[in-house]
């Protein structure tokens, strides 16, 4: 079935209502917008070994916390005012979690800026391919899921779940030619653990990237898909709330 109405074009028997809608989306984009920016900067420091632009990113994620508080108080008070229902609900519910991930993905920004002034090669990082590629599809992939809510698509949202693997998949090979150097001896500690720690830390905005992509459906069509795959319990055991066969 085709995506609901989107809330753009969604009419309203209160003006007033739509139009603080209309600013908790603003404020939420402006929030998305900012932190995009961070991971771009930061990929950039830790490739490129700019100490200037680390610096600048770690200096932004005050900007991001205060947004984030900003937005869960407007969406308590969009609950307790206009107690809104169905998709108004499933929106304004989706917003406030959205700036958690969002809030993270800021300070995992300014985590890999902290390992790009850590390292003592400028530019070392940007020497293991992995590095670019992963900065490159994490900032892809929350450019898409922050896309999708504003279109509130859902069938785009799903597009950003599938590149996770790819994220995860360089992250493993990372690791173990780090691992591999380290045992040989070919490498500097000093230099190759912060590189790890880095990609680590871009894995993790890939995964909060998946997040928001997965909020964005629920948004759209009222589904869970958290921990698709994984609902199952164990052989003999019930899931919580589930009664024995």
């Amino acid at each position: 079935p085709e995506d609901p109405m989107p809330l753009s074009r969604r009419p309203h028997t209160d003006q007033a209502f739509e139009a603080e809608l209309r600013e908790l989306r603003e404020e939420l984009l402006r929030m998305a917008s900012r932190v995009e920016q961070m991971i771009g900067l930061a990929a950039h420091a830790l490739i490129e070994g700019d100490v200037e632009a680390a610096r600048r990113v770690i200096a932004m994620d005050y900007a991001v916390n205060a947004a984030e508080r900003a937005i869960d108080d407007h969406c308590i008070r969009l609950l307790a005012r206009w107690q809104p229902m169905a998709g108004d609900l499933r929106f304004i519910m989706t917003a406030g979690k959205m700036v958690t991930d969002l809030e993270r993905i800021g300070d995992l920004a300014t985590n890999v800026c902290e390992r790009a002034i850590e390292l003592h090669e400028p530019g070392f990082a940007g020497s293991w391919e992995e590095v670019p590629r992963m900065a490159e599809v994490v900032q892809e992939m929350l450019r898409e899921a922050i896309a999708a809510f504003v279109d509130e698509k859902a069938k785009r949202a799903r597009k950003v779940l599938k590149r996770d693997d790819e994220v995860d998949e360089l992250y493993h090979r990372l690791f173990a030619r780090l691992l591999e150097r380290m045992a040989t001896g070919e490498g500097d500690a000093a230099s190759l653990v912060p590189v790890q720690n880095a990609a680590k830390y871009l894995e993790r905005i890939g995964d909060h990237a998946t997040n928001l992509a997965e909020q964005v459906i629920f948004m759209c069509k009222g589904r869970d898909v958290r921990h698709k795959g994984k609902r199952k319990p164990p052989e003999g055991e019930a899931a919580d709330g589930a009664e024995e066969a």
